[in-house]
């Protein structure tokens, strides 16, 4: 076997780790600096600029904004000899929280020019995905790795070599892209239409980060409107815990001794809590039985309080009692957080607030009608003509953005099955799939794919010729159809009795005919299987005869030989050589020829 490099080092020969795959739901996003010029120091001076950068930024656009699950965030790496920002975050079932980051790496990238800006998801470059009507042809999955860059808010793309050994685009590794930004910067591939169709979903940032939040009004302990008011963004995890909770996580609701529970049923007040959108759809969407703690007159206070506000009130605080309660959750940030400041207020070192302090908190509850979705309105958007018909006041599914997005996914739908553009020229582009533009025909000669006048190509189907096709190659005689035979002047039915006594007749004059050439044949000695008769007609032919085995000689046989094909096949197993004389053979040819 040969011995093929597959660029996989050892330990102890440079080796840097297994690959890494990126986890579902997480997008990862890198910042570098690319100038040869500056020190090793004055680059990580630069990347600190920028770090600083992005916190003001976060501070400044989402002082109210909830994480679904992670937050934005940098750190500066040093990795390879290159320094570098990069971060991860997990967005969990929140997209909108994706495209965020990418707003806020596009800013970014806006005040400092000098910066190159890398993100990917598990899907890869989603970028491109966004883009792909827009992208050229050779740009697919395999090689859009480390290719795609955003500089100065506008989107980059590394193109492919031209050199012509290499006519096909290959992959590419994050070094070389890097040295191909630093030397030939001014190749890169950067058009319009691209960055258009990969931001589309900015367009309603900044306005879209405060649509992503929702405030509700909930009824819950005090002591956990204590914890939420030090720091809302706890509500995240506890609504987490709740949606995707188990029987382990909900032995702790199972008591009716309520002085096991973080957060005692009792003490109620009724306070603004803000969430994620996806968060507030996933607590509210879910029915929940009241714990044994809260049945009755054990939950004491809460009577007081709206239907609604009680039953979000009861999932926020089970959701948060769960969240703490869940050893799985022992070495998470914010569930240490929250033991210390109930540890504090549990040790008297702090005061929960009076209701005062809470009657001057912010309250707000938003409009839910977001959650709702007219079916006929949806119906409309579906059929493409959401941006023909204006829609009634107030009307629609959602929020714009998804009524936006979805509008686009139709146009983009309709375009593809109706793109006349998409012809047999394109095939060249497809060497990596199996593609066939051309149909059969019943003489096993190929021709193009017909086209209807409006340009579009057309499926032709010949029931009657696929059939035809199919009795071939299972070695079944054609039927005669009930339309022939009615133009013959009968029924269906009585012409397939018809057939069949055509197949019957056929059939025996066959037999007829090989009974006559057999018993020709056997008089004049050509099928003689005894031994004497072989040496016989052996000792008529010189040495140059050819002998043919019993086995090679195909000879077809009707039930009357059975008999005597049966002798012949144990002669030849015997070791035996059948002779066939060819003058009786004339003889019989002469006769059917003069016949």
């Amino acid at each position: 076997m040969d011995n093929q490099s597959d660029g996989f080092k050892w330990f102890g020969e440079g080796f840097d780790g297994f690959p890494k795959i990126l986890p579902d739901d997480c997008v990862q996003y890198q910042i570098y600096i690319i100038d040869a010029r500056l020190t090793d120091f004055a680059l990580r001076e630069q990347l600190r600029k920028i770090q600083a950068a992005a916190n003001a930024l976060c501070k400044a656009l989402l002082k109210d904004f909830i994480w679904q699950r992670q937050g934005f965030g940098l750190d500066l790496i040093q990795q390879r000899g290159r320094s570098f920002l990069q971060g991860r975050t997990n967005f969990g079932d929140s997209v909108e929280d994706e495209w965020l980051i990418v707003y806020l790496l596009r800013e970014l990238s806006k005040q400092y020019p000098q910066s190159w800006i890398r993100v990917f998801d598990s899907d890869g470059e989603f970028l491109l995905i966004e883009a792909a009507d827009a992208l050229p042809r050779w740009l697919n999955p395999e090689v859009a790795e480390n290719r795609v860059w955003i500089n100065n808010e506008k989107l980059h793309i590394v193109p492919k070599s031209q050199s012509k050994q290499k006519a096909r685009a290959e992959a590419l590794t994050l070094e070389n892209a890097l040295m191909f930004i630093q030397d030939r910067a001014s190749d890169l591939v950067q058009e319009p239409s691209i960055d258009s169709e990969a931001f589309f979903r900015l367009q309603k940032y900044p306005a879209q980060i405060r649509s992503s939040v929702h405030h509700a009004t909930v009824t819950i302990p005090r002591r956990l409107a204590y914890i939420l008011h030090q720091d809302p963004a706890y509500i995240s995890p506890a609504v987490e815990a709740f949606y995707l909770r188990d029987p382990i996580a909900l032995r702790p609701l199972q008591t009716r001794r309520s002085s096991t529970l973080f957060f005692i049923p009792e003490d109620f007040v009724t306070v603004t809590v803000r969430f994620s959108r996806v968060g507030y759809a996933q607590l509210k969407g879910q029915d929940f039985p009241k714990p044994p703690a809260w049945v009755g007159g054990s939950a004491k206070g809460i009577g007081t309080h709206g239907p609604t506000q009680r039953e979000m009130g009861m999932k926020v605080t089970c959701g948060f009692e769960m969240l703490l309660s869940d050893p799985q959750n022992v070495d998470k940030k914010s569930v240490r957080e929250i033991k210390l400041l109930l540890e504090d207020v549990d040790a008297r070192e702090e005061q929960l607030p009076s209701d005062d302090d809470i009657a001057r908190w912010e309250s707000i509850q938003d409009d839910e009608s977001w959650l709702e979705i007219d079916f006929n309105d949806f119906e409309t958007e579906l059929s493409g003509r959401g941006g023909q018909i204006p829609l009634r006041q107030g009307a629609g599914f959602g929020d714009r953005t998804a009524q936006d997005n979805l509008r686009k996914m139709v146009a983009r739908f309709e375009k593809f099955l109706h793109d006349e553009d998409e012809t047999g020229e394109d095939a060249e582009f497809l060497d990596d799939m199996d593609y066939d533009d051309d149909s059969d025909t019943a003489d096993g000669t190929t021709t193009p794919n017909s086209k209807s006048k409006d340009g579009e190509s057309e499926v032709d189907f010949d029931e009657g010729r696929f059939a035809s096709m199919i009795r071939d190659m299972m070695g079944i005689a054609p039927s005669t159809t009930p339309d022939t035979a009615s133009n013959r002047g009968m029924p269906a039915d009585r012409g397939a009795i018809v057939e069949e006594d055509d197949e019957s007749l056929e059939e025996s004059e066959m037999r007829r005919v090989m009974d006559e050439m057999e018993t020709e044949l056997t008089q004049a000695g050509a099928l003689s299987l005894e031994p004497s008769s072989i040496d016989k007609s052996y000792s008529k032919k010189d040495s140059a005869s050819s002998r043919i085995p019993s086995s090679g000689v195909p000879i077809k046989s009707t039930p009357s030989q059975s008999s005597k094909m049966s002798a012949t096949e144990d002669f030849a197993e015997d070791g035996g050589e059948v002779s066939i004389d060819p003058d009786p053979a004339k003889e019989l040819l002469r006769h059917l020829t003069k016949g």
